[in-house]
């Protein structure tokens, strides 16, 4: 099992930055994958940054420019700084371990953007 715990959500205005923080804990060995995925109400939930364990990194299209992830082995923590920030960046945002094909998520932090 591999628990993991978000933080650093909140309320900000447009324009405005946020840095998300995932810690993982329990059985983390070979987690191969850590990343952020985020779900807006009305959609599906979608990637938006996820980095392996060689440190190859991803970002869906929308976000390339504004958001870094980043990751310390030695904390078992995962982040996303965002900055610029839209209205249209207004989600839960989930953090994902991958422990071989199987996914572990988090609870979910609250990100609002208000224009």
């Amino acid at each position: 099992q591999v628990q993991l715990v978000e933080s650093g959500g909140g309320l900000v205005q447009v324009g405005g930055s946020l840095r998300l923080s995932c810690a993982a804990s329990g059985s983390i060995s070979s987690v191969n994958a850590m990343g952020w995925y985020r779900q807006a109400p009305g959609k599906q939930r979608e990637l938006v940054a996820m980095v392996t364990s060689s440190g190859t990194i991803n970002y869906v299209d929308s976000v390339k420019g504004r958001f870094t992830i980043s990751r310390s082995n030695a904390k078992n923590t995962v982040y996303l700084q965002m900055n610029s920030l839209k209205p249209e960046d207004t989600a839960v945002y989930y953090c994902q371990a991958m422990k071989g094909l199987y996914a572990y998520w988090g609870q979910g932090t609250q990100v609002t953007v208000s224009s």
